[in-house]
């Protein structure tokens, strides 16, 4: 009777936490969306910005993933971002497609790789390649994920409608679009046209150009492309301009007059930083944020701009026609070489002696950039003193992409720009095993651990049995 009635207790008890473990489970699966992120840099997070852009999406939106045969599946990453974007909204689909079965659709699309992913919805698409979500990571066993920042401004493009067309002037040795590639898709990538214009042949700025970029020019407009261009600053048009380090830039005269128009000046002075920050080289510049929008944001996220031959602006004195904001500035240590020379010239070897201040420097704080609104406070320029920091080779550094597009989308007053930082990921790393280590593995899983815990099974029941 004793036995029977331990046996009893037994099983209520094993049926009572079966039945706890199902209304457990039914009650976290009524839970949508509930989860925990574990993982060391939050990766399956999404941003408050992916959050919202999900939840006000008005229209259905549909992704397609047209995958490679032999792969087989989508990145392990991009699928799971995908299927979290679809849990986020009811109005959030995708589908995972091999191009080889289905090559109509293929074709539909004009898929020319494997790994595009194709956002489409009412009639648009905007495609993501895979190639683009992967970058390089600090260290030689990292890489980059920028998955979230080019899904969710792709449901931007695809659902604001908007366009903004800006002309990049050329015919000066510029930094080119080619050069400053990374920073172009980022603007393409934010719902902007980009197009090349060369003002001493075309002869006049189009008439669906909303903003010119200007960077760092090498060598002096002419008269006539300097009125152009104020012309169309002065009415309509805004201006994206870099002012970068040039060979007798102290003698031009026509740029200066582009820049008086919207009240900055050109001081023609190369900033050194004498106060310690982590560069080593005194030409590389870690500025201070101002009071600003375009640069809230990052000093809330303790994040750095890293300028290499910043230039020092100033405003024009009584300049009455706009409201100017300094965006970035030198510590008090700053300060401007004024004799260019031995920067220009190749055949200098810059010392010490070269680099310290000297009678006629400019003296620190110094102005890099800033941000131009119109009298109603209504965005009509951004110039900063240096174009280096767009190149492909310098963007990625730090936070200087963020705040590359952080401007430009506050000029072209874009509400919905997405400044998603990529995440960094570990690579897979491969481990070796010897043979014997092999063989160890493949015995100790096989026999040894199912042997061991047999005879201590059968030492238990023995025990009992004996009792």
């Amino acid at each position: 009777m004793k036995n029977w009635i331990k046996g009893a207790n037994a099983a209520v008890l094993s049926l009572a936490v079966v039945g706890i473990f199902i209304l457990l489970t039914i009650f976290l699966h009524s839970l949508k969306g509930a989860q925990w992120d574990l993982t060391a840099n939050k990766k399956f997070t999404l941003s408050d910005k992916t959050i919202t852009t999900l939840k006000n999406l008005e229209q259905d939106v549909h992704a397609i993933a047209f995958t490679d045969p032999g792969q087989g599946v989508v990145s392990r990453q991009i699928k799971d971002l995908l299927d979290e974007y679809q849990k986020r909204s009811g109005k959030f689909t995708w589908e995972e497609v091999d191009p080889k079965k289905n090559p109509s659709l293929a074709q539909k699309y004009e898929i020319g790789s494997y790994g595009t992913i194709i956002f489409e919805s009412g009639g648009k698409t905007k495609s993501v390649t895979s190639s683009e979500l992967f970058g390089y990571g600090s260290q030689q066993t990292t890489y980059t994920f920028s998955g979230e920042a080019k899904f969710t401004q792709a449901l931007v493009d695809l659902t604001s409608g908007q366009k903004h067309i800006a002309y990049a002037i050329t015919g000066h040795n510029e930094v080119t679009l080619s050069d400053a590639s990374a920073f172009k898709s980022g603007l393409e990538n934010e719902g902007m046209q980009i197009k090349e214009l060369n003002l001493f042949s075309a002869g006049a700025i189009p008439e669906d150009a909303e903003t010119l970029i200007i960077l760092a020019p090498q060598k002096d407009a002419t008269e006539q492309e300097a009125t152009l261009i104020t012309d169309f600053v002065k009415n309509k048009g805004k201006l994206y301009m870099a002012v970068g380090l040039a060979n007798e830039m102290a003698k031009w005269t026509n740029w200066n007059k582009v820049l008086s128009a919207v009240g900055v000046q050109n001081d023609n002075a190369l900033v050194i930083e004498s106060s310690k920050t982590l560069s080593t080289n005194p030409l590389t510049i870690v500025p201070q944020y101002g009071y600003h929008d375009i640069v809230t944001k990052l000093e809330e996220q303790r994040a750095i701009v890293a300028l290499p031959a910043a230039m020092s602006l100033s405003t024009v004195k009584d300049f009455a026609d706009y409201k100017l904001s300094a965006l970035l500035r030198t510590s008090d240590a700053g300060y401007g070489k004024k004799n260019l020379a031995p920067f220009t010239s190749a055949n200098t070897q810059l010392t010490q002696d070269t680099i310290k201040k000297t009678d006629g420097d400019l003296t620190g704080p110094l102005d890099l950039a800033y941000a131009v609104t119109t009298q109603d406070d209504k965005p009509k320029a951004v110039v900063i003193g240096n174009g280096m920091f767009l190149r492909d080779d310098w963007i990625a550094e730090q936070s200087n992409r963020d705040f590359a597009l952080n401007s430009a989308g506050w000029l072209n007053e874009q509400k919905d720009v997405v400044t998603i930082r990529p995440r960094e990921e570990a690579a897979p790393e491969q481990v070796y095993i010897s043979m014997s280590k092999q063989k160890m593995i493949f015995w100790g899983t096989i026999a040894v651990f199912p042997l061991a815990f047999l005879a201590a099974g059968g030492a238990v029941w023995w025990r009992r049995r004996k009792g």
